[in-house]
């Protein structure tokens, strides 16, 4: 289904899409008590504060349905996840799609032109909780539908996801300020936790009994961002490879730009200077093998635009400095020393920092071989900061051999890399019984390699 083909209202209307049946018949071996109709309630799938919203009744709200009804778009989850991934499918209930009140137009889904787009879907058979989530990356609000999404509305949890108000490479055009773009970030999750809650309430009747956080990569760092910062609107999260801020460093600009100066010498020749000030940064050894796929895709787009939104006076008028310049080339990004730069830079980075501050559980999990965001720099980091607030005995961390950055990578390493998709659900699955039945999670850990079908099994 094309929802631009659809009539839409402004200012919060609701417009109702009937794209399946409204009624299904429940089983005689049902329980009178378990039953629910069909997306009962959409005509109150109101979300205060949205500027246009779009309700659907569907089959299955799961991607293997949602894709074939236009309700999902592959293009923002593509390469999130292994090839052989089995996620389970049909769960029938009501999609709210629509978008709160912004002037940016980064985000083309639906040909809305709009950003601050979100996705709430709500099962007809809800376990009376709530998953909430940001997209990794510059990713747009359907990121997480595969990964995420899919698994936790079979359990029975609501699930919402956010563009986070900004979204594709210029994504620092939308900030009034340097930093300001990713600073709307926690906005936009925080402005969909509420929301979210309000809808399940009228829809269901009742109020969330449990919200939880789950992402991945820059959703991590919003996980993180919000149970330091806004801890009363959840019960706990889990942080899959969060992103770490941290104005006196380590931060992305203080490890690529050594990749970008170095990697290209100890490709050429193997310089053995380069390849130690690699290793220096906190790129791990035993990942060379994926320094070629990250240079070509990552580091240097990473750095360029990343930078730019920070930091925007370092290359004058340009516009996220020069692609793959070589040091030496003027304002290369290649050069760009961070701990050099003037005082405002620093404010605009600590402006979104990280702390160690979690004022609620939180499991993270880090594959040793990311090479975008290596664990030495990030959650290694992040874990003695929580010690050092003395917020620990809410934290686990779990370090998961041969994983990275991205899952979709295994296809060409299956022999090297680990899925970490299997791990982060197990992680969520240990995170619930820690917050509703007190089963302690497993401490802290090193998970080696195991045998089997990496793709779908992880044990904690």
């Amino acid at each position: 289904m094309d929802l631009t083909t659809r009539r839409r209202t402004v200012q919060g209307i609701t417009v109702t899409l009937a794209c399946a049946a409204l009624s299904l018949p429940a089983s005689a071996a049902e329980p009178a008590d378990a039953r629910t109709d069909h997306c009962a309630g959409q005509d109150r799938a109101r979300v205060r504060g949205a500027e246009l919203v779009v309700t659907a009744c569907l089959d299955d709200l799961t991607t293997a349905g949602t894709v074939q009804t236009g309700h999902t778009n592959q293009a923002d989850w593509n390469g999130l996840h292994a090839p052989g991934t089995a996620n389970p499918s049909g769960v029938p209930g009501i999609q709210v799609d629509g978008y709160f009140p912004d002037d940016s137009t980064t985000n083309a889904n639906h040909g809305w032109n709009h950003d601050a787009q979100f996705v709430i879907r709500l099962p007809d058979r809800w376990n009376g909780k709530v998953v909430i989530t940001g997209a990794p990356g510059v990713r747009r609000q359907y990121a997480n539908d595969f990964i995420i999404g899919d698994w936790v509305l079979s359990q029975g949890y609501a699930f919402a996801s956010t563009d986070k108000g900004n979204t594709g490479v210029r994504f620092y055009d939308d900030g009034s300020r340097p930093g300001g773009s990713v600073a709307e970030w926690h906005r936009r999750v925080t402005e969909l936790t509420k929301a979210t809650k309000r809808v399940a309430r009228h829809v269901y009747g009742r109020a969330p009994e449990r919200t939880y956080l789950f992402g991945i990569s820059n959703g991590g760092y919003l996980t993180r961002w919000q149970l330091e910062n806004r801890p009363h609107l959840y019960d706990g999260g889990v942080d899959w490879e969060g992103t770490l801020f941290r104005a006196d460093g380590p931060n992305l600009f203080t490890y690529l730009p050594t990749a970008l100066a170095n990697y290209p010498r100890y490709a050429a020749t193997g310089d053995p200077a380069a390849h130690t000030a690699m290793i220096d940064a906190g790129f791990a050894p035993g990942s060379e093998f994926l320094w070629p796929f990250h240079h070509q895709v990552y580091w240097d787009l990473t750095q360029r635009i990343y930078r730019e939104e920070f930091d925007p006076r370092w290359d004058g008028d340009l516009d996220a400095g020069v692609p793959f310049c070589a040091s030496g080339t003027p304002n290369c990004d290649a050069d760009y020393d961070y701990a050099s730069r003037p005082g405002h830079v620093k404010r605009a980075v600590a402006s979104v920092s990280l702390t160690g501050k979690i004022r609620r559980p939180l499991l993270t999990l880090h594959g040793t071989l990311d090479t975008l965001l290596p664990p030495a720099t990030d959650s290694d980091v992040y874990d003695t900061l929580i010690e050092d607030a003395g917020r620990d005995r809410l934290h686990r961390y779990y370090e998961i051999e041969d994983g990275t950055h991205t899952d979709g990578l295994y296809a060409l390493f299956p022999d090297r890399l680990r899925p970490l998709l299997p791990c982060a659900r197990a992680a969520f699955t240990e995170l619930t019984a820690w917050v509703e039945a007190g089963t302690a999670p497993p401490a802290d850990g090193y998970y080696a390699r195991p045998a089997g079908d990496l793709v779908n099994t992880c044990d904690l």
